[in-house]
């Protein structure tokens, strides 16, 4: 029993499973709101292996599109959502 239960831990940490987001900095270049999706010029995001580029992500929270705007300063936190990159957190950079 012991043994399953390692084996299943080891099969669920592998999975990105206890991957944990991270904040990272970025400019809002473009929002549509139409395909909840945002276009962020962002700096590295280490959760997801991924270095520092503008690209698009999909929005979990569709209602922050009411509180931002292209050209916002941001803090954000990115994760894989269903096979989608998407922008889980996100919040106006003070």
């Amino acid at each position: 029993m012991k043994r399953l239960l390692a084996v299943a831990l080891v099969a669920f940490a592998t999975n990105g499973a206890f991957a944990q987001t991270v904040p990272v900095n970025g400019t809002i270049t473009k929002i549509d709101g139409t395909q909840n999706k945002i276009t962020l010029k962002h700096g590295p995001i280490t959760n997801l292996d991924m270095d520092a580029m503008t690209m698009v992500f999909a929005l979990a929270d569709p209602a922050v599109i009411k509180e931002i705007k292209v050209g916002d300063s941001v803090k954000f936190e990115a994760d894989r959502v269903n096979g989608r990159l998407t922008v889980t957190k996100i919040e106006k950079a003070k």
